[in-house]
């Protein structure tokens, strides 16, 4: 199959025009339109992207990964791929031992199973080894302190599956949990009321990332620099960001690419069922949450997760001056870098599979491809 008559993104991230040739589930490489004998099409100028990859999301489309059941992975799955997403790791949130047990096997189940749209990579556990005081949506009646032989049962039982652990690095037996699981999946700083020193601490015992840097951690202080300072001054360490205009204001959003650099932001959505359905009452971690005008919170106002997705953020943040390469960085080969799959999707190079994302000038999804199979076009 021949991509022709199109802008490409290419390994540095820059734009050329050309046409893109695809063979079975990978890319082949650019090429003439003049090869005969080849299914072509016509992309009419439209941009080809590398597919976006979600870390971390929690539903979408009336669907929850909480919900446990095949027919959510397919709606969230099928919704992800209409916003560019090719790959995504289903989150979970605080639940029972028991629960957690049910969406990890749902999870791991469907990872072996043909999907409408993206591509489950594994599964990104935000909790249960949470701070209370930090908790935001999640129950705390289910917060417990790290546990390795807990973890590493969950690992033996469902190998391979979890991508993505989270953590509050200030509670008791952190940092032996941080330099043991590291091993099996990178750990995530969340939901934590630590301090500069104890993060810059778990970061030497191999705490390698952040979710949703600056929401539920402890900020920039000129006394008192906070997790936030920690992860910008430890170069291994890479940051998600929720990039709604919601969670984060566009002037730390830009701060945050200039302190970071280019390979370490990674864009996530954190949404929940809401996305891509109509405002008003929804569930999240068996709480109501009000939905409306984009915005979700408690009846508090206290914010509970997102309705965004990877293409609508994209937008956001070249309209707040952030450079294109960047931008298109952090929704591809940083996450994929980062989950350690950079060999084979992330960028558009011959040889990896064919995931991407088609965009006309408006920075819309007109088509997304996954592993060479077309399983979104827009209608007109």
């Amino acid at each position: 199959m021949i991509l022709s008559n199109t802008l490409i993104c290419d390994d540095n991230f820059r734009l050329v025009e050309g046409s893109l040739r695809v063979e079975g589930e990978n890319i082949a490489g650019m090429c003439s339109d003049e090869l005969s004998g080849e299914d072509k099409i016509n992309l009419h100028g439209f941009t080809v992207l590398p597919g976006f990859i979600d870390i971390h999301i929690h539903g979408a489309a009336g669907s929850d990964v909480c919900d446990a059941s095949p027919e959510a992975i397919r709606n969230i799955s099928a919704y992800l791929a209409s916003r560019g997403v090719t790959r995504f790791c289903p989150t979970t949130m605080t639940t029972s031992s028991l629960e957690l047990e049910h969406i990890i096997k749902n999870v791991s189940e469907m990872m072996g199973k043909s999907l409408p749209g993206a591509d489950i990579h594994g599964i990104h556990l935000e909790g249960p080894f949470l701070s209370a005081e930090k908790c935001g949506v999640q129950n705390e009646k289910y917060i417990m302190n790290p546990d390795i032989a807990y973890l590493k049962r969950l690992n033996a039982t469902f190998p391979k599956v979890i991508a993505i652990v989270d953590i509050a690095p200030e509670k008791e037996g952190s940092m032996r949990f941080i330099e043991e699981v590291s091993s099996i999946c990178p750990v995530s700083i969340s939901h934590s009321c630590a301090d500069y020193e104890t993060t810059t601490n778990a970061v030497k015992y191999g705490l390698c990332h952040a979710s949703h840097l600056f929401n539920a951690m402890t900020p920039i202080n000129h006394r008192s620099p906070g997790a936030v300072m920690a992860i910008f001054d430890h170069d291994r360490v890479t940051a998600e960001l929720i990039c709604d205009g919601i969670h984060l204001h566009p002037s730390i959003i830009r701060m945050a690419f200039s302190l970071l650099g280019k390979d370490r932001v990674i864009v996530v959505s954190d949404s929940m069922r809401a996305a891509g359905m109509p405002d008003g009452e929804y569930f999240l971690g068996g709480k109501k949450v009000l939905v409306y005008d984009k915005r979700t919170s408690y009846a508090n106002g206290r914010l509970a997760g997102s309705t965004t997705s990877l293409i609508d953020e994209v937008k956001n943040l070249l309209r707040y001056g952030i450079p294109f390469d960047e931008v298109i960085r952090a929704v591809s080969i940083n996450p994929a870098s980062r989950l350690s799959i950079n060999t084979f999707t992330g960028s558009i190079e011959r040889g990896k599979k064919a995931d991407l994302t088609v965009v006309d000038k408006d920075m819309n999804v007109v088509m997304t491809m996954v592993k060479g199979k077309i399983v979104y076009r827009a209608t007109t």
